[in-house]
């Protein structure tokens, strides 16, 4: 099991991540939501605003596969195999939100970044760990956004931002289908990597209680901290079924959402 060093991680809010990967001076990492800049609207800002938080996710989605396949070189060649086309594929991603943003008259820094998804993913000191919080976890709730996302942006008269967001959608659909897949067969083969996969989402259940908005706080911005991004958000239960969770899963997952 790899273990960060100390020189590599850092502690928000008395939890334990790893620390920010390097990025240009064009951008201010943010630790906290806090410090982000949160519009809560459609507003021109607004969804430049979404689109750079987008691109910089996208971004992170590709440096946490790629330093998988660095820290893991032991994993098996067809799931390294896996790890790099997904490293292509949020390349992709990357790049097709960054030209939209600048179409819609954004730049890349124009917005806090914050690498909270790299900071979690990568602080899990196993391979299932890291399929069961980045794969599993992050990408299935991206495919539940990504859904509800297009809906809004059509709405809002962007059509062209809602079809790049429902390509990227199919992509994602894949990442979790294979994080599903080698999970199932990891734990097969050795049932111990369970305990890998339930210590890193409890280190995830802990991060996000611990870095979650606290009552009254605002963004950078003065706008309540309400979580614009997830309103009304519900389970893609065709595409979560597409991606490999069994039907006992999604029952769970629906439950969840039914109890709030």
């Amino acid at each position: 099991m790899l273990t960060p060093v100390t020189s590599d991680v850092k502690v928000v809010r008395g939890v334990t991540l790893r620390k920010d990967p390097a990025r240009e001076p064009a951008f201010k990492v943010a630790q906290l939501h806090k410090e982000m800049h949160d519009y809560g609207d459609m507003s021109e800002a607004g969804r430049r605003e979404r689109l750079h938080r987008h691109m910089h996710n996208e971004m992170q989605n590709l440096e946490i596969a790629a330093q998988t396949l660095r820290e893991f070189p032991e994993t098996p060649w067809e799931l390294r195999l896996q790890l790099a086309r997904q490293c292509w594929d949020e390349t992709r991603h990357t790049q097709v939100v960054y030209r939209r943003l600048k179409e819609i008259g954004g730049h890349k820094g124009e917005f806090p970044v914050m690498n909270y998804e790299w900071g979690v993913t990568c602080s899990c000191g196993s391979l299932a760990g890291r399929l069961a919080v980045q794969n599993r976890t992050f990408e299935s709730g991206e495919m539940d956004l990504l859904r509800r996302l297009a809906e809004s942006w059509e709405a809002a008269g962007d059509p062209r931002t809602a079809e790049m967001l429902r390509a990227i959608l199919a992509d994602e659909i894949q990442h979790v289908r294979f994080g599903n897949q080698w999970l199932k067969k990891m734990a097969h083969e050795n049932p111990r990597i369970l305990l890998d996969v339930a210590a890193a989402i409890r280190h995830l259940k802990t991060v996000t209680e611990a870095m979650a908005p606290e009552p009254g706080e605002v963004s950078a911005l003065g706008t309540p901290l309400t979580g614009w991004e997830h309103t009304d958000v519900v389970t893609n239960i065709e595409d979560r079924r597409a991606a490999g969770f069994t039907e006992e899963e999604l029952e769970e997952v629906m439950r969840q959402e039914r109890n709030g």
